[in-house]
């Protein structure tokens, strides 16, 4: 279960970056990396492909300085669509777990106020 938050944590992630500039997989990783999630190609991969699959981002070849060809990734409009809602979702997550609003919270439920 645990995995399943922070795979959904990085896919927010790399909507994140995708919508700043385009993206390839090992510099995802490498700042994946940096906040502590420490992902295989083999995961990170498949993950790109699904998100390109669902159409939130789109991906094109460009050659490197070196010869090699690599893949870029960019949000779609409807990544960057996916990208705010999840923003929104996060803020209100972070206000009512994070943040001392368990108060206010119940209060607004419930028509009482919460006795400290």
């Amino acid at each position: 279960m645990l995995r399943q938050f922070f795979l959904g944590f990085v896919k927010i992630h790399i909507l994140h970056h995708a919508a700043e500039e385009p993206i390839y997989g090992v510099w995802i990783m490498e700042e994946l990396g940096h906040h502590g999630y420490r992902l295989s190609p083999g995961t990170l991969y498949p993950l790109l492909h699904s998100l390109v699959h669902d159409g939130l981002l789109d991906v094109y070849s460009e050659k490197t300085e070196e010869g090699k060809i690599r893949k870029y990734y960019k949000t779609t409009r409807k990544g960057r669509s996916a990208l705010k809602e999840a923003k929104e979702k996060i803020k209100e997550l972070v206000d009512e777990v994070l943040l001392d609003k368990h108060d206010e919270h119940r209060e607004s439920r419930t028509g009482q106020r919460a006795r400290t």
